[in-house]
């Protein structure tokens, strides 16, 4: 991470802009003023002012097209997958100073940041014990999945799983989320919580299945299971499985997200406000508890985004007993009978009922975090 940094710095200049205006560079930008106050963020820049903020951070966001100065160092702050498209702009544009920040560069600098608030902490920084937790995750992929470029050499306890595999045929070996007790053909709604369902009905609950497709239980050994994506994974080492058990860790938990000025900015881009309005009612009538202390948890900046965790096995059940009957609810007031939605709401809706659950629960639960990494 040090390289970035003095590439920006480059011949003693320490200001520069940050091409991009959503969560990523927002927490880009608030951890460079409090790691290294020295470099000095002139603007944030973008392609276009649509569907994006017109100041951040206190500063001005700007497009390209129209931004005069092209020598400025710029520091590319989006997720990787958008890196070689914002390159080939910049350089239409007459911009040849930038540099790009990888995952696993943003994910120990938002890993320093939260360190230095005193916040989120980080599995990386718990002690190592002698015993290896044991753990399988299942990684979500789709048909539709723009193929990762580069070669990763994942470890054995992340298993690949076909999502929405309901309306494909089956090949391969690969595990698929459309056996036994499922929610396969509710994917282009739910996206990955698909798998997550899988996973809880046919690994979480220890109960012999019955049928042609049932699947036998996972061995009562398997102490952790969790969720990634097919290009979204967390950063967890090797060495960190010692740590897992050593500390008795309850859920890992990705570094949130930083939305301005709280995370009432993401559900009003993603979400609905009928949609909305049906999880904060069915919230109201299924858990009243966790819609009081909601209000005052979406007031705040921090959400964790993407629906990928790991936890302990009872503690990943119980938080799938709760949430799905929620999203069930909010499904049946809000899906249109006359026309399908394929517009992924339901998955959207899961990461803030995921933010309020484990918010929630902050106190009673040991959760530590790590970065998200993104394959690509």
């Amino acid at each position: 991470m040090q390289i970035c940094f003095d590439v920006l710095r480059g011949g003693g200049l320490v200001k520069f802009a940050i091409f991009g205006a959503k969560s990523t560079a927002l927490g880009i930008c608030l951890a460079i003023r409090k790691i290294y106050p020295e470099l000095k963020i002139e603007t944030f820049l973008v392609s276009s002012l649509e569907n994006n903020p017109m100041y951040l951070a206190g500063l001005p966001v700007q497009e390209i097209s129209s931004f005069a100065d092209k020598e400025i160092r710029i520091l590319i702050g989006t997720p990787e997958d958008l890196h070689e498209k914002i390159i080939h702009s910049l350089e239409i544009h007459g911009f040849m100073h930038w540099v790009c920040i990888n995952s696993y560069q943003e994910s120990e600098l938002m890993e320093r940041y939260f360190y230095e608030l005193g916040l989120f902490p980080s599995i990386h920084k718990v002690p190592i014990g002698n015993i290896r937790a044991v753990l399988k995750i299942y990684q979500a992929k789709h048909c539709k999945d723009k193929p990762v470029k580069h070669f990763y050499s994942l470890p054995d306890w992340i298993v690949p799983i076909q999502a929405g595999a309901a309306y494909l045929s089956r090949g391969g070996n690969t595990e698929a989320d459309c056996t036994g007790e499922n929610i396969s053909s509710k994917n282009a709604n739910y996206c990955e919580l698909t798998v997550l369902y899988w996973l809880w009905k046919n690994c979480l609950q220890i109960s012999q299945g019955k049928g042609s497709d049932a699947i036998q239980p996972a061995s009562r050994e398997t102490e952790y299971y969790g969720l990634f994506h097919y290009r979204r994974i967390l950063d967890i080492r090797d060495h960190d499985l010692l740590r897992m058990t050593k500390n008795q860790i309850d859920v890992i938990l990705p570094y949130p997200t930083i939305h301005e000025p709280s995370i009432y900015e993401h559900h009003v881009r993603y979400i609905q406000e009928k949609d909305w309005e049906a999880v904060m009612d069915v919230l109201a009538e299924l858990q009243p508890e966790y819609a009081e202390a909601f209000s005052e948890i979406l007031e705040q900046p921090y959400l964790y985004n993407y629906n990928i965790l790991i936890a302990k096995r009872q503690i990943l059940s119980d938080y799938c007993a709760w949430l799905f009957p929620i999203l069930f609810q909010v499904e049946e007031r809000t899906d249109s009978k006359e026309k399908k939605r394929m517009d992924r709401y339901i998955g959207y809706i899961g990461e803030n009922l995921l933010t309020l659950y484990f918010f929630y629960h902050k106190d009673t639960m040991n959760i530590l975090h790590s970065g998200r990494i993104m394959l690509t």
